[in-house]
Formats: C-alpha cells, sequence, structure tokens
C-alpha cells in the first residue's frame, strides 16, 4: 500500500469566499462538484486543499482525505486493527472508491483509490 497524496479538508459555509482566498495563496481550482472544491499549486499538484460545507453522500464531513494506491487492502488493514469506521467503503458517483475512518485523535479521514 502506498500514500499518493494527502489534502486537508476546510469545512466552510463560505466556500466562494474561501475558494477566492485560496486564489490569492497561489491555488488553481481543479474540481468542483458543488458541495466540495479541490485546489492545487499549479507547480506541485499534489500540493492541494479542499473546502466543503458538508459531505454529499456520508453522515459527516472528513477532516482529510488520503489517496492511496489500494483502498480496499486499507480498509481491511482499518477494519482488521479496530479503528471505528465512520462511513463504510463504496463506490462512489464520482469516480472514487472510499471510506471513512476515524483517526485516535478524534479526526475522521477519508480514505480513498480513484477507479
Amino acid at each position: 500500500m502506498s500514500v499518493r497524496r494527502v489534502v486537508p479538508v476546510v469545512r466552510s459555509e463560505a466556500v466562494r469566499e474561501t475558494r477566492a482566498f485560496y486564489g490569492l495563496l497561489g491555488f488553481e481550482q481543479v474540481m468542483d462538484l458543488g458541495w466540495i472544491a479541490t485546489f492545487a499549486s499549479p507547480t506541485v499538484p499534489a500540493a492541494q486543499v479542499s473546502v466543503m460545507a458538508s459531505d454529499l453522500t456520508a453522515p459527516v464531513a472528513p477532516d482529510m482525505s488520503v489517496e492511496v494506491d489500494d483502498v480496499d487492502a486499507v480498509y481491511a488493514a482499518v477494519r482488521e486493527s479496530g479503528a471505528e469506521i465512520v462511513h463504510p467503503l463504496r463506490d462512489e458517483e464520482w469516480g472514487v472508491r472510499r471510506f471513512f475512518v476515524r483517526d485516535p485523535a478524534g479526526r475522521v479521514v477519508n480514505v480513498l483509490s480513484h477507479r
């Protein structure tokens, strides 16, 4: 298993203003699903930040996203560890397979792979 990228998720009801702010820092918008937008550095594309008000298909909004090369293997390892699964493994219509797990500090981590 390998990690491809880690993206902090900023929760904001002021999505438009937050979007403008990260543009001032040099980020460019690379994804916008309406309820979540992701911004990346044009020179270091894996340097990213996402902004959302709430998650469209999950019961809670994550604090960060971790993209891995094999989400099924990570899901199996996390379940075996006894960690709390907050949102079950599922395929999403926007092309990712993901689940949420709570880390020991109480943060919700969205673990995903692109299909």
